[in-house]
């Protein structure tokens, strides 16, 4: 019988919970088949088997935190010879290895790491160009005709819309307002909402200039039920013991990992924060004609490209916000990074992560918004691999999503700077001494004092709210 313990899974991890056994006593296992999901501080890994047998025993029940070392589970082998421990590669090796693993035969443990879920679209439907006539240009032959008739309507309602514009009054102009403020939906998804008793004005659109799409609204008709569910009996009665009118949550994996990295750096590292109003209205426009785009066909593209490639852009311009400040044994150094591994901290289920990007300078646009749609979708898997968590540079964080307009963030431990991204929208603005409608979003910047100083932090933030507000300099 040989007994697997647990693996060293990533840098500086020292324990893991058990999540979710994959196989029980008496299952027949093989080499390198996934036998339990572990949740690390940084992630949840997929261990294989390094033996083939059968199940003699699982030392550790779910939800129990092992300490690296301790015994996993049992095999009584069928004939085969286990995998050295010291073998054993270290998880970050595991998820940068693209190797395929089919053989069954004892050896070397290789496993698969964390298992990135597959992206599903929607296959584009191309249809022909339809002509005036009701035919597309190959049916009729040539250019499209456009009949006697037809023409005389054109020409008719345009004259009539003329005149429309022209009696546009002062008593008019409330209601072409409210038009204007009215919130981003189309027409099916307006049907469904009305369908679920939903309130459009309280849903919070996760789509291109914030409109409301389908899933919007089932989310937060969903959320309001559980919430309203819950509701009557969230609070316990009055003369029930105190210990059963609390609900006691332990502190472990990724919320213990959390809470101790942003202790760490609010006491360690002097936080410095300013803010800054941007005008987003070019990065809106920017972004809407690269969702046209043949060149991004099929890949979400969003405001925060834009600020994710600004944040670069300015980065370049002012080195000292993408370094470290280090610790020696005569003192500190502060170690400037001449690339950046770009943090994008996302809100999971199991709680906050802050994976990054490698060498995100490098990226152009569209490998950018590849990347950022991976990592979000890995993320929200709880599939990041540790190597993922390790290593950035410089962090941005955003709150914008859920209609926050800016905020003080921490400064994720290791770094000197962090930038918070508000939500975007439409606000009076003053543009050569009129006041027109804008798209205007506020960008919140924290900074370590120690390498960080107030012109430089200024600088920074003006350099990434430039891009924001014309983004043809990324072209320079």
């Amino acid at each position: 019988m040989s007994t697997f313990n647990l693996p060293d899974v990533g840098e500086g991890l020292t324990e893991a919970e058990i999540v979710t056994w994959k196989v029980k006593p008496g299952d027949t296992v093989v080499v390198n088949q996934v036998f339990v999901e572990i949740e690390t501080a940084k992630s949840l890994v997929e261990l294989p088997s390094p033996y083939a047998g059968v199940v003699s025993e699982l030392h550790a029940a779910e939800g129990e935190t092992l300490a690296v070392g301790t015994p996993l589970f049992s095999v009584t082998e069928a004939g085969s010879t286990p995998a050295p421990m010291h073998n054993v590669p270290d998880v970050a090796e595991i998820a940068e290895s693209d190797t395929p693993v089919a053989s069954e035969e004892p050896g070397p443990l290789v496993g698969s790491g964390p298992k990135a879920d597959a992206v599903k679209r929607r296959a584009r439907v191309s249809r022909p160009a339809v002509g005036k006539s009701g035919k597309t240009a190959a049916q009729s032959g040539g250019s499209p005709v456009i009949p006697a008739a037809l023409s005389d309507t054109i020409s008719r309602r345009a004259s009539e819309f003329s005149q429309a514009s022209t009696r546009l009054t002062a008593a008019a102009k409330p209601a072409v307002a409210a038009f204007v403020d009215r919130v981003l939906a189309k027409p099916p998804v307006r049907k469904v909402a009305k369908e679920l008793g939903v309130d459009l004005r309280q849903v919070i659109g996760t789509g291109g200039q914030g409109e409301i799409t389908r899933d919007d609204v089932l989310s937060y008709k969903g959320q309001r039920e559980v919430e309203r569910d819950a509701a009557p009996t969230f609070w316990s009665p009055q003369g029930v013991e105190l210990d059963s009118r609390i609900v006691r949550t332990p502190v472990r994996g990724i919320r213990k990992a959390t809470a101790k990295a942003m202790v760490e750096s609010a006491f360690s590292a002097p936080h410095v924060s300013i803010f800054v109003d941007v005008d987003a209205s070019r990065t809106m426009e920017y972004v809407a004609r690269l969702k046209k785009s043949r060149d991004f066909e099929g890949i979400k593209v969003s405001p925060l490209l834009v600020l994710a490639k600004a944040v670069i852009w300015a980065a370049a311009r002012n080195p000292s916000v993408n370094a470290s400040w280090v610790p020696t044994e005569t003192g500190a150094e502060i170690q400037t990074k001449h690339f950046m591994n770009l943090g994008i901290a996302a809100a999971t289920p199991r709680g906050l992560l802050v994976p990054n990007i490698k060498e995100a300078q490098d990226l152009s646009m569209r490998e950018l918004a590849i990347a950022l749609n991976d990592l979000a979708e890995t993320a929200r898997a709880g599939k990041t691999s540790p190597a993922d968590m390790t290593g950035g540079t410089l962090t941005v964080t955003n709150i914008g999503v859920l209609g926050i307009d800016t905020g003080t963030p921490i400064i994720n431990p290791g770094e000197v700077a962090i930038v918070a991204f508000g939500t975007i929208k439409q606000k009076p603005w003053v543009v050569d001494g009129a006041v027109v409608p804008r798209w205007i979003t506020t960008l919140g910047g924290s900074f370590d004092h120690r390498v960080v100083d107030g012109d430089l932090s200024a600088r920074f933030m003006a350099d990434v709210a430039s891009i924001m507000q014309e983004p043809a300099l990324l072209l320079d």
